[in-house]
C-alpha cells in the first residue's frame, strides 16, 4: 500500500514537472488556459459553447497574427491551441514536441482527433512538417504567407534577401554543417506531400504577390502546384485589397470569412 502511494506521488510530481500548473486569462472574451508544456509556453483558448466533438485549430508560430481567424472560430465553437517551439523552424526535434503536445491535448481536453492547422510565415515549416508525419490527424491546412522551402527563406538562395541570423539558427537546429548540406535536404514542405494528398487533406493558402520576404513563386505557389499534381485539393488566394507592410509580407486578408468557412467545412 505504501509503495503504491509513493508511485502515485511520483506520477503526480512528474506530470506537474512536465506540464506545469495552469492559469486562466481572458482573451478577447474567451477563456484561455495558460500552462507550461515541457518547459515551453503553451495555451488553449476555449469557446463559450464548444461544438460537438471539440474541433480545434492549432496555430504554428506567431499565434497573435491575424487573430481575427481565431476569434471567429472561437465564436463558432472551436478551440484554439499553441505551443512555443519558435526557434526550431519545424525541425524533427520540433515535430517530436508537437507529437507529444498533440497527444496531451487530445487526451487531457478530449479534443477532436483531426485538427485544423494554421501557419503564418515560418510557421509553414511547423505545420507542414508535422502534418506530413501525421496525415491521418489533419483535417485541413491553412497557410498565410507561409515558408514552404527554407532555401527561399531564411537562406535567401532565391529572390528573397533571407535572414542570415535565422539561417544560421536553422542550420544548427537541423544539424547542417554547411549550406550545401542544407541545399541537399529533401524534406521541406514542398517535398513528400504524397501522404497528405492520399489522406485527402485540403489546403488553402493566402499570399501577397508582392511578398519580397517569402516570395509566393518560391513557396506557396510551388507547394500548391506540387500538391495538385499529386491529386490533392489545394487553393491559393492572392490578397491585394488591404494594407501591405514589411515588403508585402504582412497584409490584410481580403476575406477572413472565406478562410473560416474553409476550416469549418473541412473540420466538422
Amino acid at each position: 500500500m505504501k509503495s503504491c502511494f509513493i508511485i502515485v506521488l511520483i506520477t503526480i510530481f512528474s506530470t506537474i514537472s512536465s506540464f506545469g500548473q495552469s492559469e486562466t486569462s481572458d482573451w478577447k472574451g474567451f477563456e484561455r488556459i495558460n500552462f507550461k508544456f515541457e518547459g515551453r509556453e503553451a495555451h488553449l483558448t476555449r469557446p463559450e459553447k464548444p461544438l460537438p466533438g471539440n474541433p480545434w485549430l492549432w496555430r504554428g508560430r506567431f499565434p497573435g497574427y491575424h487573430a481575427e481567424i481565431d476569434s471567429m472560430l472561437l465564436a463558432k465553437g472551436f478551440h484554439v491551441a499553441y505551443v512555443n517551439t519558435d526557434n526550431q523552424f519545424g525541425s524533427p526535434k520540433a515535430v517530436a514536441v508537437w507529437n507529444r503536445f498533440y497527444n496531451h491535448l487530445v487526451s487531457t481536453y478530449t479534443l477532436q482527433p483531426k485538427v485544423a492547422l494554421h501557419g503564418h510565415s515560418r510557421g509553414g515549416l511547423f505545420i507542414y512538417n508535422w502534418a506530413k508525419e501525421n496525415p491521418e490527424k489533419v483535417a485541413c491546412i491553412y497557410g498565410d504567407a507561409v515558408v514552404c522551402d527554407f532555401k527561399s527563406w531564411p537562406a535567401g538562395f532565391g529572390s528573397s534577401e533571407g535572414s542570415k541570423k535565422a539561417w544560421e539558427t536553422l542550420k544548427a537546429e537541423y544539424g547542417f554543417k554547411t549550406d550545401e548540406d542544407a541545399k541537399a535536404y529533401t524534406n521541406n514542405p514542398i517535398d513528400n506531400l504524397e501522404g497528405l494528398a492520399h489522406a485527402g487533406v485540403p489546403i488553402l493558402h493566402t499570399v501577397s504577390l508582392k511578398d519580397g520576404v517569402v516570395p509566393a513563386d518560391e513557396n506557396s505557389l510551388k507547394l500548391i502546384n506540387n500538391y495538385i499534381h499529386l491529386g490533392g485539393t489545394a487553393t491559393v488566394s492572392p490578397c491585394k485589397s488591404g494594407v501591405q507592410k514589411s515588403n508585402g509580407h504582412h497584409y490584410d486578408i481580403d476575406d477572413p470569412e472565406m478562410v473560416v468557412d474553409f476550416i469549418i467545412k473541412n473540420t466538422l
